[in-house]
């Protein structure tokens, strides 16, 4: 019994009452607005130029690749422009060592290298296009390349991005730490790699996850009211919304489309409360984080992402077996236990390992219901080297594991109602349908709410997917946030968003290809054969970037093309993005 008074003790520490979600949501607005107006805030609100979401009509096949934590995933889309498509794709584990390399182009390379193993086995058509070219006046070669891949990047980690396929990276989360790549163009970085392979392939878009998440949730849900938010709760935990662009008051580079009056806006929510003004915390959070790469940041992802609760539900096991007096994964004999064995842990158990612990076996703790708690006791086993653990380790695995999911999601359902809120979508569809200030709702959800009164959420993710309840800690915490209420909380739809970051890279990428002007591929060999005739004869390239008569003459001018006639085959045909709604 005072191993489950223990499990129940430490399980207490990571609830927190209504007051404090309440607190949470209020700063949680407040330093979203703070990013908007202006740089180097603790949640960076990172304008991402894209204008415009899909209203399913899309088509064309693109490429897209995912940098999104672990693993690195390359696939290839096919839009068939009626809210579905085809998908094809590969993953492969991102080395450890690569995650903690010398320098950037050591992890650029092996992507690089991923891509053309993609392309070799499921487009080989498409990668030999360099070689199978048609004869063109439009370059002075005779020849432009037939097949060339639009790729969508998604890379979920902090950067300054300064156009739809330019962006610096600020910071590495999720473990990786590779210094020189801080402040370069990560674009760049790919694109040259790609380049040395003599691969058919442009990198078009920047994307982060969950700016991705949202553009599929609009591609394959569309409303009548459009998708506000795409949120990830997995490895990591990020969120990107629509935004008035009358509320973003920081200065902004690059070209965007103003006449949709919305531009989608990358949080980087995980950074949120780093100040630790309300977050709620324990010991066990507190070792966590000092003994993290990075301590002191991300400490709202270090209670929610999948990375992090595994090594939370680790670290507090560790501090309850410390004490001599609580019988945790240890008894006298063999009598104790119906396993008819005596508990014992290995010493190479992944409990005395820094991350060795998933947090997959959360999700088992909080499904297993059954008399005796068998798959869990299997689990603890099998993952936590503990032979035959008794029922009452279980249960206090069971206990513990469960608070911390829980928080995990009551968390998650404050930074989504905190959007909410701030986009003021709750409110605005409610007067809408109604007439009046008053938030209605259907009667003991007899009614369906109407369409135009839903506010549409994207998630995607393993916690969101596959964590039993997940959603319903959420939307704990939407019923109590204030402007929100249970009333409020019925309105919220939260949906999954499959393969958001590769479906909706496809559709960044598609926006950015109808965004090239068609005269790029000229002047930019134009501006490289200047470069050589300037440095045969012996002259440093022009301060002012003009160019020598000469040198320009050695370019046949071209005539302006018209846009849709210089058909790409890969990329098909593509529709026009519905303005932001």
């Amino acid at each position: 019994m005072a191993l489950l008074a223990e499990a129940k003790r430490v399980a207490a520490e990571f609830d927190f009452p209504d007051d404090v979600v309440r607190a949470i949501g209020d700063e949680f607005v407040a330093e979203m607005n703070e990013g908007l107006e202006k740089n180097a805030t603790t949640m960076s609100q990172i304008p991402t130029y894209v204008t415009g979401v899909p209203n399913g009509t899309e088509k064309g096949l693109y490429l897209a690749v995912d940098l999104g934590g672990t693993n690195f995933r390359v696939c290839s889309i096919q839009l068939h422009g009626d809210t579905t498509f085809s998908l094809t794709q590969s993953k492969v584990p991102i080395p450890r060592e690569l995650m903690e390399a010398k320098t950037a182009k050591e992890l650029f390379a092996f992507l690089a290298k991923q891509i053309e193993i993609f392309l070799k086995k499921h487009h080989e058509d498409h990668f030999e296009a360099h070689v199978r070219r048609r004869q063109t006046v439009s370059t002075p070669e005779g020849y432009r390349d037939e097949n060339i891949f639009r790729l969508g990047f998604t890379f979920s980690f902090p950067v300054h991005q300064i156009g739809i396929n330019r962006g610096t990276l600020i910071r590495w989360t999720k473990g990786f730490n590779i210094p020189d790549a801080i402040g370069q163009d990560v674009c760049a970085l790919l694109q040259e790699e790609l380049d040395l392979l003599k691969l058919p392939v442009k990198v078009a878009a920047l994307v982060n996850d969950t700016v991705g998440t949202l553009m599929a949730r609009s591609y394959t849900s569309p409303g009548k009211t459009g998708t506000l938010l795409g949120a990830i709760f997995g490895t990591g935990t990020n969120g990107a919304y629509l935004e008035k662009l009358s509320k973003i008051t920081k200065p902004m580079g690059g070209e965007y489309d103003s006449s949709t009056g919305e531009m989608v806006i990358n949080t980087e929510w995980g950074s949120f409360d780093n100040g630790m003004k309300v977050l709620p915390t324990t010991v066990y959070d507190n070792i966590l984080d000092r003994e993290s790469v990075n301590p002191g940041i991300q400490m709202f992802e270090k209670r929610i992402s999948g990375m992090f609760l595994g090594e939370i539900l680790r670290i507090a096991l560790v501090q309850v077996m410390k004490s001599p007096t609580i019988p945790l994964f240890r008894d006298d004999d063999s009598s104790h236990n119906d396993y008819n064995s005596t508990t014992t842990v290995t010493p190479s158990s992944p409990l005395y390992m820094q991350w060795a612990v998933d947090s997959s076996i959360l999700s088992i703790a909080e499904a297993d219901n059954s008399v005796g708690l068998r798959a869990l006791r299997q689990e603890i086993e099998k993952c936590l080297g503990v032979s035959a653990p008794s029922i009452e380790d279980a249960q206090a695995v069971k206990d513990i594991a469960h608070a911390i999911g829980k928080r995990a999601g009551r968390l998650a359902g404050i930074a989504v109602g905190a959007i909410v809120l701030q986009t003021g979508r709750l409110k605005n569809n409610a007067l809408a349908s109604s007439g009046t200030d008053a938030i209605k709702t259907s009667d003991a959800g007899d009614t369906p709410i109407p369409e135009e009164d839903i506010v549409d959420i994207g998630v995607d993710g393993s916690l969101v997917e596959f964590y039993p309840n997940f959603e319903d800690y959420m939307r704990s915490s939407l019923r109590v946030m204030n402007g929100i209420g249970p009333e409020g909380e019925k309105r919220i739809r939260i949906g999954i968003a499959k393969d958001g970051s590769g479906v909706g890279a496809a559709l960044i990428a598609l926006v950015a290809a109808k965004m090239e002007k068609p005269s790029d591929y000229v002047n930019e060999l134009r501006a490289k054969l200047v470069r050589v005739q300037e440095n045969v004869d012996g002259r440093e390239n022009p301060a002012d970037g003009s160019t020598s008569t000469a040198a320009a003459a050695t370019v046949p001018e071209s005539k302006p093309v018209a846009p849709g006639t210089e058909k790409e085959p890969v990329n098909g045909e593509s529709k026009d993005l519905q303005p932001g709604r």
